[in-house]
């Protein structure tokens, strides 16, 4: 069957200036992707043999952006006037007279799943169906108990059955063609229509996605909720395009999105630069030190108001943040005109107590971990000074130059090699962290972990020769826990190393610290899945922990990267699968390509390893 997709993109954007006064709605970039490209990729997915798109603002930016986006199949129906969203249909007739279409808004953000859309209303044999969703907002779409729509709130002129609800429609819908001898010439909304058809005795069914992921990004504030959401779904807080060469003045904190600027290069070469909570568009200037909960633009700044979006402004109410894998919550508070952070732990988290000792401990030694503020044991909360959103992972999204990496990296290693040597001196004064050994069993438990969340959880291979590869995992194990042992922090890697005011390191996440070696953490941060290190960068630090420690890594380390990399592989697995934190399975292919390097380096040592890992 014949089925086309047409595209409504006509609209003045009026809600969104001054970003539309040079960016035509449909090609504001979320995230690097124009929203008409995203809208385009869905409908490529799609049997549509072919799709249409009404322009009139701005219509030449969107025909050039068109031709070199490299969609095919695209036919333009330029309007004078705008005919709305009924008469754009109508201008299409010809276009659209062959058989079922889907209609989407140019200005929508969904994950709805157009394929069992279409499906279902090729199905339902109705002239009509509206997806709609439960959004109090929006809702004026009356239905009764079977789904048909019998009325428009504001409209008002149709009478329906006891028992009927509101709605909201998304603005996404499939028409029969019939629908189009119900359009008059001319400019018309297709909501006038919608009542005509019912009128006339059709039925107009709706698909309820009340759940998918939905946003109008029709003014600045939805706009940028729609940019945070998106970012929160992969697990991130910066999206920095990587067209934007160095930045090596810029500091960061909170939300930042940097879209593909020409200008802004000349000014971090100027000054120093603070964005806080910032969407940085394209060719957008500045003449302030400072941008904070802000849209920046070419001549213009947007102010995003505690209204809008409430998450930004901590006077309003506690923030929840971070993207790690934890199951424990932080929430960033406002007291006076201080923030800190409040830790929610769970009745059973044996890591409470031990995050207050070790902060204790570790502070007294000058390891520069958040100061305690208060804790409440019962209740297994506890407040601690904020030390903001900028992570050494979130620091290296904005291309930094080597040097700047380098003097970053080597403070990282200084704090570790206080870890190692003074701490480890001292551990008597903290029982707790002195008796936590990462021994033999728990080598043993990170193996087991990778075998059963990565190689047959995510991997869903079956091992020819699995006892083969056990006494593989046995004699690491062995070999490993034969190092020499200081404290070791045991996460040591970008995410939970945040880049302070001063530039200095901060370390978080800590309370899994335990006694084991050293070279663990060196593997964790210097062979790090999240971010790819220079190797010449790799080697001066290296060179340089040795220096100042002394040369007792030799013949530890390769061992120490094998057993990192499959733990943050089985990690991997267990909180993308089991916890379902999907984005933790974009640093699979960098953990598995280390893994693969290293295996080969000790495959005379262990061969079934190897030959396990390098079939991946």
């Amino acid at each position: 069957m014949k089925l086309s997709a047409f595209i409504l993109a006509a609209g003045l954007g009026e809600r969104l200036a001054p970003i539309t006064n040079y960016i035509p709605k449909p090609l504001l970039p979320i995230l690097g992707k124009p929203v008409l490209q995203s809208i385009l990729e869905k409908i490529l997915d799609l049997p549509v043999n072919k799709t249409g798109i009404n322009l009139h603002y701005k219509k030449e930016s969107i025909e050039e952006w068109i031709k070199r986006s490299g969609f095919s199949s695209i036919s333009l129906f330029p309007e004078n006037p705008v005919l709305g969203t009924g008469g754009a249909l109508k201008n299409a007739e010809e276009f659209l007279k062959d058989g079922a279409f889907l209609v989407h808004n140019s200005d929508i953000y969904s994950d709805i799943d157009l394929k069992k859309f279409i499906e279902f209303h090729l199905s339902s044999g109705n002239i009509a169906t509206l997806a709609v969703h439960n959004h109090p907002e929006f809702n004026n779409l009356v239905i009764d108990n079977n789904g048909l729509l019998c009325s428009i709130k504001r409209m008002g002129s149709l009478s329906c059955p006891p028992g009927s609800r509101l709605v909201a429609f998304t603005g996404i819908s499939v028409y029969s063609p019939d629908i189009l001898k119900f359009i008059p010439d001319g400019v018309s909304s297709i909501v006038y229509t919608w009542e005509k058809i019912i009128s006339a005795g059709y039925r107009i069914n709706t698909y309820d996605v009340t759940g998918c992921s939905w946003n109008d990004i029709g003014t600045p504030a939805l706009y940028t909720k729609t940019i945070i959401e998106e970012l929160k779904k992969i697990g991130e807080m910066v999206f920095i395009n990587a067209k934007i060469g160095t930045c090596d003045k810029l500091k960061l904190n909170g939300y930042i999105v940097i879209e593909t600027p020409q200008k802004i290069l000349e000014n971090f070469h100027v000054r120093q630069m603070c964005l806080k909570n910032c969407i940085v568009l394209p060719d957008a200037d500045f003449y302030l030190p400072y941008y904070e909960n802000c849209i920046i633009g070419p001549g213009f700044k947007i102010d995003l108001k505690a209204t809008e979006i409430p998450e930004l402004f901590l006077d309003n109410n506690p923030v929840l943040i971070g993207t790690g894998g934890s199951d424990r919550q932080y929430y960033r508070i406002k007291e006076g005109e201080k923030s800190f952070v409040l830790m929610k732990c769970k009745n059973h988290d044996r890591d409470f107590q031990r995050h207050i000792e070790y902060t204790e401990f570790f502070r007294k030694y000058a390891v520069p971990v958040p100061e305690l503020i208060r804790a409440d044991f019962a209740n297994k909360t506890a407040y601690f000074e904020d030390f903001g959103d900028c992570s050494l992972y979130n620091w290296l999204k904005c291309p930094r130059n080597e040097e700047a990496i380098r003097e970053i990296y080597k403070k990282v290693i200084d704090v570790l090699i206080s870890i190692h040597t003074t701490v480890t001196g001292h551990v008597s004064e903290c029982p707790t962290l002195q008796h936590r050994i990462f021994d033999y069993d728990y080598l043993r438990w990170e193996t087991d972990y990778f075998y059963e969340r990565f190689l047959t959880g995510i991997m869903k291979i079956k091992i020819k020769n699995l006892q083969a590869l056990e006494e593989d995992f046995h004699r690491l194990a062995l070999k490993v826990n034969s190092f020499p042992k200081t404290v070791i922090h045991r996460d040591f890697q970008s995410q939970n190393i945040m880049i302070l005011s001063s530039n200095f390191p901060g370390i978080i996440d800590y309370q899994g610290a335990r006694i084991g070696p050293p070279a663990y953490d060196l593997a964790s941060i210097l062979w790090d899945p999240y971010y790819r290190l220079n190797e010449n960068i790799r080697d001066y630090l290296l060179d340089y922990y040795i220096g100042q420690t002394g040369q007792f890594l030799a013949g530890t380390v390769i061992y120490c990267r094998l057993q990192r990399h499959m733990q943050a592989l089985g990690a991997y697995g267990y909180l993308s699968m089991v916890k379902g934190k999907k984005y933790f399975l974009k640093y699979i292919p960098e953990a598995l390509r280390l893994l693969k390097k290293e295996s080969a380096l000790a495959k005379d040592e262990y061969p079934e390893l190897y030959r396990t890992i390098s079939e991946l």
